[in-house]
C-alpha cells in the first residue's frame, strides 16, 4: 500500500476531491499537522474514518518517521495531511516522503488546493515563472538581509506571512525592492472574507499599518530587467542613504548591488573608496 500525500482545502470545504475523500475514507493511518483540525474536516466532508489518526507536525515530525515507515512497509495506507493546503510546502511532510522514497516505497500524490497557486492565479502578476521563498525570517535584521538578496530576482515571488508581522515585512520589501514594486496581499483565500488587494508596496506597507486578520499569501511582482548602465554616482548616494538609515557599510553594499544587478565587488570599492570621478558601471560585467 502506498503513502499518500494529500491535499486539503485551504477555506472552502467544497473544493476537497472526491478522490480526497475516497483516501481519507480508505486510510488505516492518517498522520495530521493538527487532529482536532482533521476530526472537524472529516465531519464537514461526512466521512467516516476508520483510520488511526497520528499526529505529525513540525516538533515532531522527525520521531514519527521510523512508525510511519513501518506502516507502509506493513501494508499499511498511510495518508499525510496539513491543517489546510498541500503537505511540504512549508509544513510538514517532507521528512516521511523522503523516508519513504529512500525505503523504495511507493509515493503518490492526491493533488488539490495550495494558497501558493491560488495566489499567483487570482495576483495578475506574470505566472510563467515563479519561486516560492516560503516565510520571510522573523528578526528584521536577518529578513533584510534576505530581501536584499531577491531584489535582483526576475521571476514573481510568493511568501507566507503571519497578519502581525505584514507590516513590517511590506516595509522592508519597500526598502529592498523599492517602493513602486507591484504586490498583491492575498487574505483569507476561499474563505467568508478573502481579499485581494493589489498595489505599490509602498501602498501596501500604509495599508497593513492596520489591524489585519486571517491567513495571508503575498505575490511580488519580479526585478524588471536592470537598466543597461548605472553610474557611481546613483550608486554612492544609494548606499549613503542605507547607512545613514541604520545599516553596516558591508550590507548596504551588498543591498545596492543586488537592487541595481550591478557587481558587489564595485560597489564595495565604491562605498569604501568614495571614487571621485564618477564612473559608468556596466552590470553585465
Amino acid at each position: 500500500m502506498p503513502l499518500l500525500v494529500a491535499s486539503t482545502p485551504i477555506g472552502n470545504v467544497a473544493d476537497a476531491s472526491p478522490r480526497l475523500r475516497q483516501a481519507l475514507a480508505d486510510a488505516d493511518v492518517i498522520a495530521a499537522e493538527d487532529t482536532r483540525r482533521l476530526r472537524r474536516l472529516l465531519a464537514a466532508l461526512e466521512v467516516e474514518s476508520r483510520a488511526r489518526i497520528m499526529s505529525n507536525f513540525e516538533h515532531n515530525e522527525a520521531e514519527r518517521v521510523d512508525e510511519l515507515v513501518a506502516e507502509v512497509q506493513g501494508g499499511r495506507t498511510v495518508v499525510v495531511v496539513t491543517d489546510a493546503g498541500t503537505p511540504l510546502v512549508s509544513d510538514p511532510g517532507y521528512r516521511i516522503v523522503a523516508a519513504a522514497a529512500a525505503a523504495g516505497l511507493p509515493v503518490q500524490v492526491v493533488p488539490g488546493p495550495s494558497a501558493v497557486t491560488a495566489a499567483l492565479a487570482v495576483s495578475g502578476l506574470a505566472v510563467d515563472r515563479w519561486c516560492f521563498e516560503g516565510f520571510p525570517p522573523r528578526k528584521a535584521g536577518e529578513r533584510r538581509r534576505v530581501l536584499a538578496a531577491l531584489a535582483s530576482e526576475p521571476r514573481t515571488l510568493v511568501f507566507f506571512e503571519a497578519p502581525h508581522r505584514l507590516g513590517a515585512t511590506l516595509r522592508d520589501m519597500a526598502e529592498a525592492f523599492g517602493p513602486d514594486r507591484l504586490a498583491v496581499v492575498c487574505r483569507e483565500l476561499t474563505k467568508t472574507y478573502e481579499e485581494v488587494r493589489r498595489a505599490p508596496l509602498v501602498e501596501l506597507a500604509e495599508w497593513a499599518q492596520g489591524e489585519v486578520r486571517g491567513e495571508v499569501t503575498l505575490v511580488v511582482a519580479g526585478a524588471a530587467a536592470a537598466a543597461a548602465e548605472a553610474d557611481d554616482e546613483q550608486l554612492i548616494a544609494a548606499v549613503r542613504e542605507r547607512v545613514a538609515a541604520g545599516a553596516s557599510t558591508r550590507d548596504a553594499a551588498t543591498e545596492i548591488a543586488d537592487r541595481f544587478g550591478v557587481p558587489r565587488r564595485r560597489v564595495y570599492a565604491l562605498a569604501h573608496d568614495g571614487a571621485s570621478t564618477p564612473k559608468r558601471v556596466d552590470p553585465r560585467h
